[in-house]
C-alpha cells in the first residue's frame, strides 16, 4: 500500500512511517503542513493519506481542512485523520464527501498497533473508521437539546416563551419563586447557555431554541 503522511511533529511523523514500513507499506510522501499534504496526495494519488488535524500555521484544524480539500478535488481519496483532541468543525464535511474511505482517530489509538493497522487497512479498502469519542461528539452536535428537559422544565420554558416573569411562572405552576429559579438555571445549563451571559440574554436564547424546536 502507498501512503502519504502529514504531521508537523517530526518524531511522530517518523514513528508513523516506521510503523507503516514495518507493516509492509510504502510511504511515498512525508510532509509537515496542510497545503503540502494536499499537493502530495493529489500528485501521488496514494492508497491512503494520513494527516494530523493541528498543523502550522495556526495549529487549529489545518489538517482537517486539508483533508476536506483533497476529497473535494478527489472524492475517491482514502484519508485517515489523527487528532490529539476531537475536532468536529469540519468533520461533517469530511464524512459527507466521497463514498467511504474515511477514518478519524485520536492519537492515543496509534499506541494500539493492531487497532491502528486495522484502521489503516479498513480505510484504504473504502471503509469508515471513527474513534468512539468522535462518534459521541458528532452525535452530541445533532441531538435536540430540548430532549434533555424534564416535563416540568418544558412547562417553565413554555411559560417563559409566553413572556411571563419568574414570579408569574411560580403563580401559574403553584411553586415557589426559588423553585422556578432552579428550573431556569437547569434549563440554561441543558441548552448550553453560558453563565457568563446576563440572565436576560440567556432567557431570550432559551426561548428562541424552544420556539425553533417546537
Amino acid at each position: 500500500m502507498r501512503v502519504v503522511v502529514a504531521d508537523d511533529s517530526l518524531l511522530l511523523r517518523e514513528g508513523l512511517q516506521l510503523l507503516l514500513v514495518e507493516a509492509g507499506h510504502e510511504v511515498v510522501g512525508s510532509v509537515a503542513d496542510g497545503p503540502s499534504f494536499v499537493s502530495a496526495v493529489l500528485a501521488e494519488r496514494p492508497d491512503l493519506g494520513i494527516v494530523d488535524v493541528r498543523m502550522p500555521p495556526s495549529h487549529t484544524d489545518e489538517g482537517l481542512r486539508a483533508a476536506v480539500d483533497v476529497r473535494r478535488t478527489w472524492p475517491e481519496a482514502r484519508l485517515l485523520v489523527l487528532s490529539q483532541y476531537v475536532e468536529v468543525s469540519y468533520a461533517d464535511d469530511l464524512l459527507a464527501t466521497g463514498d467511504g474511505g474515511v477514518g478519524y482517530l485520536l492519537k492515543d489509538r496509534v499506541s494500539d498497533l493492531d487497532d491502528f493497522l486495522g484502521a489503516v487497512q479498513t480505510v484504504a479498502a473504502g471503509g469508515t473508521v471513527l474513534d468512539p469519542m468522535v462518534v459521541r461528539q458528532l452525535m452530541g452536535r445533532h441531538r435536540d437539546p430540548l430532549a434533555d428537559l424534564t416535563p416540568r422544565e418544558r412547562e417553565v420554558l413554555s411559560l417563559m416563551a409566553e413572556g411571563r416573569s419568574n414570579a408569574a411562572i411560580a403563580d401559574a405552576l403553584s411553586v415557589s419563586l426559588g423553585g422556578v429559579e432552579k428550573h431556569t438555571q437547569r434549563i440554561f445549563a441543558k441548552l448550553g447557555l453560558s453563565p457568563d451571559d446576563d440572565a436576560a440574554h440567556r432567557r431570550v436564547s432559551a426561548v428562541l431554541q424552544f420556539l425553533r424546536g417546537s
